[in-house]
């Protein structure tokens, strides 16, 4: 295949790849293949408490061994987002890799006057926290999240429910980053250069993964090894341009 004709290609994670930190079979062959071939790639999740080199050991674990480089977080596109706009400030809710991408992006981070406030994932959640991020963005702080997943496994609370009290109490919603907002479809073409046209997406929610795509005007390929079900797609008014059973099923890219 000649790179002009292939695809750049954005692949979710969880529910295509792995199952909590288990493969999904196939995954492995999968993805190395698309390596070898020069496809550019982009491995994207909205999950914002790790670093490239923390999914690099995930998958490592899992048995597959993925360079760093292919990997796209929401803290990332969340630290892209930020640079285009006015003001260097900001009070962070979320963990250590959501601080790190906002410090590479010239950010100081502060509980004084900030210019936003950012929520991401963390589990150090607590009253201080809400009442602050609260008395800010009542007092004009712009209020940005790197996603809005509202829980993970096992009902952990997500950036979607640590940006609900706030919501509450000030009435105003945050600038949601992370799918299915089309913002990280863009941050992650900008990442590898390519075009929404020449794009395909590979994921297993039709709610987030194939609705951004379709809205960004990716191809769009639904899994079902993960949360949607075969069933679910006579429930939304957009069709995904391909359906496979799992990731080792796609054998046209």
């Amino acid at each position: 295949m000649e790179q002009s004709m292939q695809k750049s290609i954005i692949c979710d994670i969880d529910g295509v790849l792995l199952h909590n930190n288990s493969l999904i079979p196939g995954a492995d062959t999968f993805i190395h293949r698309i390596i070898e071939q020069g496809n550019k790639l982009v491995i994207l999740t909205n999950y914002p408490a790790m670093t490239e080199n923390d999914l690099h050991n995930r998958f490592k674990s899992a048995g597959i061994n993925v360079p760093p480089e292919y990997f796209y977080t929401s803290a990332m596109a969340t630290a892209a987002f930020m640079e285009r706009q006015e003001g260097n400030k900001a009070f962070v809710i979320g963990e250590g890799a959501l601080t790190h991408e906002l410090y590479k992006a010239g950010f100081t981070i502060t509980d004084i006057d900030p210019d936003f406030v950012i929520v991401g994932e963390t589990t150090s959640y607590n009253w201080s926290m809400i009442q602050k991020a609260a008395r800010f963005v009542a007092d004009g702080a712009r209020f940005i999240a790197t996603n809005p997943d509202t829980h993970g496994p096992s009902m952990s609370p997500a950036c979607g429910a640590l940006c609900a009290p706030i919501e509450r109490m000030t009435g105003k919603e945050p600038f949601y980053v992370g799918k299915p907002s089309t913002w990280i479809i863009r941050a992650a073409l900008n990442k590898i250069g390519a075009h929404s046209q020449d794009t395909c997406i590979i994921g297993d929610n039709l709610r987030t993964d194939i609705l951004m795509g379709f809205q960004a005007g990716l191809e769009t390929i639904l899994v079902l090894s993960g949360v949607s079900s075969r069933a679910d797609i006579d429930n939304v008014p957009f069709k995904p341009n391909h359906i496979v059973n799992s990731i080792q099923d796609i054998d046209f890219l």
